[in-house]
């Protein structure tokens, strides 16, 4: 855990403590080879994002009633017929897996208290490399 507390400091910017990590979710082994353990962490703090240009892109703040929306998830066929792709529509794009995987996941669990299991959800070919 306190590997996961680093990395969200150097990679957002975000200055999480040990007691705001409230647990995990499943870990998600991707096509590429990594296997993502996501941790859950709650802040009292308001967040902003000082991100390292280096390991992030961008950080989206999501309210979490856009993963009560109807549509959330989507599956769509993928190349196994017993992996769906799953995808989470979000401001007119769609999340793939693996963060739409966690999302989905995230929604169930904490939103819902449904366990649900997501290691057996798919990528979209671009996200095998």
């Amino acid at each position: 855990m306190i590997a996961a507390i680093r990395e969200i400091r150097e990679e957002v910017g975000l200055a999480v403590q040990e007691t705001e990590i409230v647990g995990t979710l499943d870990d998600y082994p991707t096509r590429s080879g990594f296997l993502i353990t996501p941790i859950v962490v709650w802040s009292e703090e308001p967040a902003e994002f000082v991100l390292d240009p280096a390991e992030v892109e961008s950080a989206h703040l999501v309210p979490l009633v856009e993963l009560e929306r109807e549509e959330v998830p989507r599956f769509i066929d993928g190349a196994d017929p017993e992996r769906p792709v799953i995808q989470v529509p979000l401001y007119g794009h769609f999340v793939h897996a693996p963060t739409a995987a966690i999302l989905y996941q995230f929604r169930e669990i904490a939103m819902y208290g449904r366990p649900t299991r997501v290691a057996h959800y798919d990528q979209p070919p671009f996200a095998w490399q």
